[in-house]
């Protein structure tokens, strides 16, 4: 409308200055000179149609393998032509050399604007650094708290505040052979400890371990340091212990060690964890010598199909049904860097991402666990959609102990899991030297 209005004007103008102009040259042949300078003037002022500002969103995405990458290319064009004025330009970097890239992206300026993650203590240290952008007003804008479970908004929040946009998982649980505690006159699902307990002693009494583990990379025993402190001590604490907010000496950590002490006292696992890796662990119960295995989803890669029709799971026991349930569920997801040059593209597409249309994609075509409740899932075996609601159903979701805590805590926290493992008359000795490595991180990060 306003390139019609000047064109308009600036022929007005034109014709009344010709009209001046041929008023001071003699009447012959007047009429063909003014059309013929007009025509002119006016091809020469053709008004060139201007195209609307493009704000591009720069997006850094580790999803390198075949199939992630299909999707994320398939997504960034559903986008792209659904917003030809705010495009997105992707680019997919090998997912390690992004994990070693990510601080130079972020201190870049402009930084990209929306980037993949992981949720947890790796967003944290980002947070704390002020490097990702407050996303609690887009949050807001979108419902997504209507629609994410509440483990999930949980994770997302950080001091009050959202920062982090969940969008898939994996979840964790013991895995047990129903015919097995058949035989043993074990009743399932364990729903509590002292029921683990009693369970154990059962199992020992027929010949069979009742858990098995594989400890050689020390991670699987991180889990039960997870599972055990949560339980006996809520989610909340143990994300401060993870932040280093809470001591390694107090005395409800003690508490978590001596009830992880009950379950070695009484013979519930398989002699040896360290001598087996995580997969090496699984033929025990495969052969029907160990009844259940506290493990990832994962698992089912590695157990043989043929054997998986005797395979279930349930939630790891309660030890206090009065703190909130926490669960390990490591999560992946998105988030907008502080500097961005395009932060309010970089909420939209944010929202994008995390809206139940590409959620149901990414469940179908890459069965990505969904963390929308409005996600059908209905398509899902029973085995995911038993987890998806094992997960939904928990109060705070935990990323595993390698992944809420610093890497320096962490390498000494999983060392001193497998001290205690060999000598649980240490617990003292070893929380003490937990402890000197977190007052040593709190200095060292003044």
């Amino acid at each position: 409308m306003a390139s019609k209005w000047l064109k308009t004007v600036s022929v007005l103008v034109i014709l009344s200055f010709l009209v001046g102009l041929a008023a001071c040259v003699p009447p012959a042949g007047t009429p063909e000179t003014v059309e013929k300078v007009v025509t002119q003037v006016v091809e020469r002022e053709k008004v060139v149609e201007v195209p609307r500002a493009v704000k591009t969103i720069l997006y850094n995405s580790y999803n390198g393998d075949p199939a992630p990458r299909a999707f994320d290319e398939k997504i960034v064009r559903m986008w792209n032509e659904q917003h030809p004025d705010m495009p997105v330009e992707h680019s997919i970097i090998a997912h390690e050399d992004f994990k070693q890239a990510i601080r130079a992206y972020l201190t870049a300026s402009p930084a990209p604007d929306v980037l993949t993650w992981f949720a947890g203590n790796r967003a944290r240290f980002f947070i704390d650094k002020g490097l990702i952008l407050d996303m609690t007003d887009a949050w807001e804008a979108n419902k997504l708290g209507e629609v994410y479970a509440p483990g999930f908004q949980a994770l997302a929040t950080y001091e009050g505040r959202k920062y982090f946009l969940p969008t898939s998982y994996y979840w964790w649980a013991i895995y047990y052979r129903p015919s097995l505690f058949e035989k043993a006159g074990v009743q399932a699902p364990i729903e509590t400890f002292d029921q683990l307990l009693d369970a154990c002693a059962k199992f020992n009494a027929v010949g069979i371990t009742p858990i098995t583990i594989g400890a050689r990379f020390k991670w699987p025993a991180a889990a039960w340091f997870d599972y055990l402190n949560m339980r006996t001590n809520g989610p909340q604490f143990h994300i401060d212990l993870m932040d280093l907010k809470e001591s390694y000496t107090d005395p409800r950590v003690k508490k978590t060690f001596e009830n992880w002490r009950k379950l070695i006292d009484a013979q519930c696992f398989i002699k040896d964890p360290a001598a087996y890796d995580w997969q090496e662990a699984i033929d025990p119960m495969v052969q029907g010598q160990a009844a259940m295995y506290l493990m990832g989803g994962f698992i089912t890669d590695s157990y043989p199909d043929e054997a998986e029709a005797d395979l279930d799971f349930f939630r790891f026991p309660i030890i206090d049904p009065a703190i909130p349930i926490g669960e390990d569920a490591p999560t992946d997801g998105y988030f907008a860097a502080a500097n961005a040059r395009n932060p309010e593209g970089a909420a939209a597409f944010l929202a994008f991402l995390g809206s139940k249309e590409v959620q149901q994609m990414a469940l179908e075509e890459l069965g990505r666990l969904p963390v929308r409740t409005d996600v059908d899932i209905s398509k899902m075996g029973a085995p995911q959609q038993k987890g998806i609601k094992l997960i939904q159903s928990a109060d705070y979701i935990a990323q595993f102990y390698d992944r809420d805590t610093t890497p320096p805590m962490a390498e000494k926290g999983m060392e001193g899991f497998m001290r205690f493992w060999d000598n649980p008359d240490q617990i003292d000795q070893i929380l003490a030297d937990l402890e000197a490595e977190r007052l040593r991180l709190l200095e060292e990060s003044k």
